[in-house]
């Protein structure tokens, strides 16, 4: 099943079902007005939507044109956005850039970040830059959004929690973390909103893509139309997203919509190329002396997308335009 927002009907938006090809979706007002409102209540929701989204792929509803320029995040806004950073040779070239120390206890111990979740960007939104000299750069990552998880809750029993799957891009500030994190304490300004994914599908829609709790398919980034990377979202991640829910629930419990993001997808192999700007930088500082890729600056177009193995899109693309604050 795969659902998106429209950017109406509240700041919370209106849910829609959409079909597998991305072209065509109804609402649903009588069984779901929002996506928050469905994740609240699952149990019961779940069924009935993937009802609509069963005839509404045999046609035997209309539906409306599919429009990603309308829509909102799939969850405009969250009760609680939580980063991990499960792939550890991001870790590894991050602190690399900012001659931060590797933590002693990276291959056991997830890192993990609560993110600002009261506004959420779009897909098709414009990230808008006050200052080219903060050091903008985008980070490619996968998120699952969770049911109501107990306090304590183990991986094993993590895993029948998650009910959805986006992507995120999770816009970094660069220039602005390290002075914010000598603090001891941070992100706030280093992390403005986040942009996530047309759609949102259900664990099904991923078939056998979808493997302990990973999800096994390259992420593809495009700066300006030319291939960034594709990395492979279920190659070197040291924690799966069980294990990142177990994580965060250790001394609270997990309310339903809670959004937990997988970290930027990264691999060992350099030759796939690179899910954020600053993993390539640190590559050519360690190569020749010196970054010569730049941060992002007004004008150019990130674009962000999972295809399956039939180059089918899976989640829409995320596409974003860097545009100044006087625009």
């Amino acid at each position: 099943m795969k659902l998106a927002s429209l950017n109406e009907g509240g700041r919370d938006g209106t849910l829609v079902v959409v079909n597998y090809d991305l072209t065509h979706a109804v609402s649903a007002p009588e069984v779901a007005p929002t996506m928050q409102f469905a994740i609240e209540n699952w149990q019961t929701v779940a069924p009935e939507l993937e009802s609509i989204y069963v005839d509404l792929n045999e046609e035997n509803l209309e539906g409306f044109q599919f429009n990603k320029q309308n829509l909102a995040s799939p969850f405009p806004r969250a009760y609680q956005w939580l980063d991990g950073s499960a792939y550890l040779s991001h870790v590894e070239r991050v602190r690399k850039a900012r001659g931060a120390e590797i933590p002693e206890d990276l291959f056991t111990d997830p890192l993990m970040y609560q993110g600002g979740s009261d506004i959420f960007l779009g897909p098709s939104d414009s990230i808008v830059l006050s200052d080219p000299e903060w050091g903008l750069d985008f980070e490619a990552e996968v998120v699952v959004v969770i049911d109501d998880v107990p306090q304590g809750i183990t991986s094993e029993d993590a895993i029948t929690h998650i009910k959805l799957v986006m992507l995120v891009n999770d816009i970094s500030l660069r220039n602005l973390i390290p002075k914010e994190l000598a603090k001891g304490f941070g992100f706030l300004h280093g992390k403005p909103s986040s942009a996530f994914s047309p759609v949102t599908v259900t664990i099904d829609e991923l078939g056998d893509d979808w493997s302990d709790g990973k999800l096994c398919l390259p992420l593809i980034i495009r700066l300006n139309e030319k291939i960034f990377g594709s990395a492979n979202a279920g190659h070197d991640m040291q924690f799966s997203f069980p294990q990142l829910i177990s994580h965060a629930a250790k001394t609270r419990a997990l309310s339903a919509g809670t959004l937990i993001g997988s970290g930027t997808v990264s691999n060992y192999d350099d030759s796939l190329g690179y899910s954020c700007l600053v993993e390539k930088r640190v590559t050519e500082i360690i190569e020749s002396g010196e970054a010569k890729t730049q941060f992002l600056s007004y004008g150019d177009q990130v674009h962000i997308e999972m295809l399956n193995h039939r180059g089918e899109s899976i989640f829409g693309s995320i596409e974003q335009k860097i545009l100044s604050s006087d625009s």
